[in-house]
């Protein structure tokens, strides 16, 4: 029982939203129920509301409909459930216990003025199943004209293919349509509310998005990536300056140990919120591997600047040139509220193969940290690359460009296994760096001032881990080459040396941080 108007009435649930279900509720409402007329669309009027005539009589259905959905959203005795349906019914008549389930709205009822604006200003189209999907509507939308009750709704689908695959879930689906219609500045927006650094990312990112991309089975992916760019880059040409507002100091101080990728983006979330962050770099100036990993020529250092610049407009502090050893790591437990360790995998993997230890083997994080810093000035010499991922490409361009006399990258798989973007692997191959499939190094010698590799020529077997297929020795396939330079790009681990010195860190097999 429920009291109206300081009488005892009882409960009804109607169960749909058409005329049928219109006219029971008023009935009961008017014989004194209380009445829940539960509709699974965001309006009522069910079938009857997208009728032109009526039969037999040929009156005009919303003649007849409009008025009955007035009187009900006007009832004080019928509360309307709309996006609804039972989950389960329990007890007996005459009490019954109805689990419903409500879908959010995503648009409070009780402050839409029913105007249409959103619907104006909506990029998306879906299909309009309340005209039987022969025409498109808004993702915000109001169901019909005369709708009751009259606020409008947002359909969801879930999260995009494209925004589940990448680690910050940028809303590639929403910016996307954002640009489509001419909309440059909000599409740069919606992307920086979760990644400050649309330029940065516009250039390197591996794109896990176009990978997932639905559009893909229809012809290919769409270009997520280069989109991103695109407004990030226009933004700069017109002149615009993202004016990112500072929040208020909340008292709590953050130390943050590493400034590559996910010490900055930890930054940037973390002042957004009003805690005073510290960044510690040991190096000369921040970014990383970004910096101190990614060639020029993918990643100007101009437009890197640019990016990091928000940081320092949100007050975050740097500490360059600050090695953290135990001792430090410890005074920074007392001085600040918490300490996020983002030291980032900046060691290249061993082979584990006879001679990687001799004078002009290198791995790939120390050779192009050493040829962008200026410690690497020229190569004339002949290199191979051990690895097929984007560092394993990025170095041996880099050789190039430093002048070397031939390049190689030895890679154990085919190239459809490798996990370089294939733009890069392209453009490495018009630059005229040879490629050596299903070949791995098994030894490493020394002859005067050259190295030999002994290689090893592999074929696939069934798929590992990764869900690719596994390389398997050939027995008997051994050859020998002679280079001046090994740059071994297998994989990289974190710095052990913290590891292992940092007190409560639980790590995985290879040394990430748990």
């Amino acid at each position: 029982m429920e009291t109206i108007n300081n009488k005892a009435v009882g409960k009804v649930l109607v169960v749909g939203g058409g005329v049928a279900g219109v006219q029971a509720s008023l009935d009961l409402a008017y014989g004194g129920f209380k009445v829940y007329l539960l509709e699974s669309k965001d309006a009522i009027g069910g079938v009857m509301s997208q009728l032109d005539k009526t039969f037999p009589t040929n009156d005009c259905a919303m003649c007849i409909l409009s008025p009955k959905l007035v009187e009900v959203g006007s009832n004080p005795n019928i509360e309307l459930l709309t996006r609804s349906k039972i989950v389960k019914v329990e007890g007996a008549s005459p009490h019954f216990k109805v689990t419903v389930l409500r879908e959010p709205r995503y648009v409070d009822i009780s402050a839409c003025k029913g105007c249409g604006d959103c619907a104006n200003a909506c990029p998306v189209n879906i299909v309009n199943d309340y005209e039987e999907s022969l025409t498109y509507r808004k993702a915000i939308f109001r169901r019909y004209e005369q709708a009751v009750p009259s606020a409008f709704g947002i359909t969801k689908y879930g999260m995009s293919p494209c925004r589940t695959a990448c680690p910050i879930h940028v809303n590639a689906q929403g910016y996307i349509a954002l640009i489509s219609k001419g909309e440059y500045e909000n599409a740069l927006s919606l992307i920086r509310e979760v990644n400050p650094f649309p330029g940065i990312t516009g250039r390197i990112c591996t794109r896990p998005c176009e990978e997932a991309c639905s559009r893909a089975k229809v012809e290919e992916s769409i270009a997520i990536d280069l989109l991103k760019r695109y407004v990030s880059d226009k933004e700069k040409v017109t002149g615009n300056k993202w004016n990112i507002e500072k929040p208020s100091y909340n008292g709590k101080d953050i130390a943050i140990i590493g400034s590559g990728p996910a010490g900055l983006l930890a930054a940037y979330d973390l002042s957004r919120k009003g805690y005073g962050v510290t960044v510690f770099e040991r190096m000369p100036e921040i970014g990383g591997m970004l910096r101190y990993g990614i060639p020029p020529y993918r990643l100007p250092r101009e437009v890197l600047n640019e990016d990091l610049n928000i940081l320092n407009e949100l007050g975050v502090t740097f500490k360059v040139n600050n090695s953290i050893d135990n001792t430090l790591f410890n005074d920074l437990k007392d001085k600040f509220n918490a300490v996020f360790i983002a030291v980032g995998a900046c060691k290249s993997r061993k082979m584990n193969i006879p001679g990687e230890d001799l004078p002009n083997v290198i791995g790939a994080t120390d050779f192009l940290k050493n040829a962008l810093t200026g410690e690497i000035k020229e190569f004339t010499g002949r290199a191979a690359v051990i690895g097929g991922g984007n560092a394993a490409i990025d170095a041996a361009r880099t050789l190039l460009r430093l002048g070397a006399e031939k390049v190689e990258i030895i890679y154990r798989r085919t190239r459809a296994e490798m996990p370089a973007n294939n733009e890069e692997i392209e453009e490495a191959i018009q630059e005229g760096i040879i490629f050596n499939y299903l070949r791995t190094p098994v030894e490493i010698s020394k002859k005067r001032e050259s190295l030999i590799l002994k290689i090893q020529e592999m074929k696939l077997g069934e798929p590992d881990s990764s869900g690719r297929r596994r390389p398997c020795p050939i027995e008997g396939s051994n050859f020998k080459i002679i280079v001046d330079q090994v740059v071994v790009a297998i994989g990289t681990t974190p710095n052990p040396v913290l590891i292992h010195s940092t007190p409560g860190l639980e790590t995985k097999k290879r040394g990430e941080i748990i």
